[in-house]
């Protein structure tokens, strides 16, 4: 595949994992926000939102609503593809539901 057919999402993804891979980010560590993900890229929150939920089916990354998206431990990488379905989902209903709850608040509902 070359590089012009590489998603956005996909480039992150590749990048937060070769960073992962290199040591460069290890276990625990705390990913940059999305705002600043999206800075860094130049692409659209959605995208950056893509690529997270990609990272955190593969196992790669855990998030923990309001306080970011962190490095997985080897260990949590090793659970079965169920599992990280799973918990992929969970944390995808999680993110939709702090958003609705944000859209009704700027709405006055």
């Amino acid at each position: 595949m070359s590089n012009e057919a590489v998603q956005p999402y996909q480039r992150i993804v590749q990048d937060v994992r070769d960073k992962i891979r290199s040591g460069r980010l290890t276990p625990g560590t705390k990913l940059p926000s999305t705002r600043e993900l999206v800075e860094e890229y130049g692409v659209a929150a959605g995208t950056v939102q893509r690529a997270l939920t990609e990272l955190r089916t593969a196992g790669l990354i855990y998030s923990h609503q309001g306080r970011g998206s962190f490095v997985a431990n080897a260990a949590s990488a090793g659970e079965d593809s169920t599992a990280r379905s799973i918990k992929a989902l969970e944390e995808q209903v999680a993110d939709l539901v702090a958003r609705l709850e944000r859209i009704e608040k700027s709405r006055g509902d």
